[in-house]
């Protein structure tokens, strides 16, 4: 029995440490779990399947309209029944009166009704691409906050071991107080850069929590991989972009729409049948009667106007939608040209900082703590070296975050599946 419960107890303790290891997630698994989960999109899904629904009641008839009362019956009901001199007068009617549709009005109000789900799933297509550009500049962020961090961490190591070299070589009268102080006052600014970065981190992993609809406070880390893209070789043309941008398609099938809601207004143009049955219960002796009347409606020039005026409202829409869709084509293409132009640029000023300036500046840093320890060098000359080198790596870190940022929005005016 005590066996058992020491079993128990060990299992207990596994599994809470395991749960006390944060998760790590990568891109994709986040962006998966945005697709998935995200409120807004739901919003859409569910929008989506109620145009759906409301379209399969697209070629319902009108419903029958029944009457009942009196026709042609006398007010002195002495009159009704029948006598000697008349066989009675009056009678109780019911009938039913039933429009029957045109079928081109029928089809048409259903072929609209049919493509009204389809603007609504580019536009969720649009806002996937949004919230994906959204997640992936704060991963991104976060990616280069933990780089800052771990060099920070490190300057960190070297300067504690500095200030600690200089205590033991002030008491032998090796260093001077001034540069001892200047090494703790950046020692206390890389502490609070520290704190400043973790906060921003933070902030990234609540937005991104935010994103997933997750609790907000779900601790997790991310992958620290990550890959730079080049474009050259992707067509930037209006006519790849409008194959490829939501936001292009929901205005082409609005068009679309507009046409089908043009034919819609067309086909009540048309002429409309219905059937009028009526029985009569006679009073008196009188035979029982029926009456059975086809009807047929007559669009009439002072009826048709308000149909008229509405195919030549979205006539109008339609040029103005297009406007509008060569408009956004035209600035995209432009903006992805200028940020490609853009992206190329900081990538060679970020392998220059990594292959020369960052390289040489690690060896004047190395040369002058040399030069310190060996007692033929000063400790401002180090401190001097060292901040060089620290200046340049956050610098080419900041490059990197502006590359990431760059090819994120390359990514999302193209929108890349």
């Amino acid at each position: 029995m005590l066996k058992n419960k020491y079993y128990i107890t060990v299992c207990c303790l596994i599994l809470s440490t395991t749960n006390l290891v944060a998760q790590t997630l990568s891109l994709d698994n986040v962006l998966s779990t945005i697709k998935t989960n995200n409120p807004q999109l739901k919003m859409y899904d569910a929008d989506i399947q109620s145009m759906d629904a409301a379209a399969k009641g697209a070629k319902s008839w009108m419903a029958p309209q029944v009457e009942t009362g009196f026709f042609m019956t006398p007010y002195n009901t002495k009159m009704w029944k029948a006598d000697e001199m008349s066989p009675g007068m009056g009678s109780y009617m019911v009938g039913v009166t039933q429009m029957i549709p045109n079928a081109r009005k029928l089809k048409s109000d259903f072929n609209y009704m049919n493509a009204m789900s389809s603007v609504e799933k580019e536009n969720k297509g649009y806002t996937i691409n949004q919230l994906k550009a959204l997640a992936k500049t704060n991963y991104y962020q976060w990616l280069v906050l933990n780089k800052k961090i771990k060099i920070a961490d490190d300057n960190l190591l070297l300067l504690d071991y500095m200030i600690k070299s200089m205590e033991i070589r002030y008491q032998y009268n090796m260093d001077k107080l001034p540069t001892y102080y200047k090494a703790k006052s950046q020692y206390g600014a890389l502490q609070s850069m520290i704190v400043m970065l973790q906060n921003d981190i933070s902030q990234k992993r609540i937005m991104l929590n935010t994103l997933m609809a997750r609790d907000k406070n779900t601790l997790f880390e991310i992958d620290e991989t990550y890959k730079l893209n080049d474009f050259d070789s992707i067509k930037a043309d209006t006519i790849s972009l409008s194959q490829n941008r939501s936001d292009v398609k929901a205005i082409e099938k609005t068009m679309v729409l507009n046409q089908l809601k043009i034919e819609a207004e067309k086909a009540k143009l048309l002429p409309e049948f219905g059937v009028k049955y009526d029985h009569m219960f006679a009073f008196g002796e009188q035979p029982k009667q029926f009456s059975l009347m086809g009807m047929i409606t007559i669009p009439m020039p002072w009826s048709t106007k308000m149909n008229k005026a509405n195919i030549n409202s979205f006539k109008i829409k339609n040029e103005g939608l297009n406007w509008q869709k060569q408009m956004i084509l035209n600035e995209a293409a432009g903006m992805i040209s200028g940020m490609n132009t853009e992206l190329i640029n900081l990538k060679k000023q970020h392998n220059i900082s990594e292959k020369n300036i960052i390289p040489a500046l690690k060896r004047n840093y190395d040369t002058a703590i040399l030069a310190w320890q060996n007692n033929t060098g000063d400790l401002f000359v180090v401190l001097d070296a060292w901040e060089a080198l620290n200046m340049a790596q956050i610098d080419a870190l900041d490059k990197l975050q502006n590359i990431l940022s760059t090819q994120v929005e390359i990514e999302k005016q193209l929108e890349i599946k």
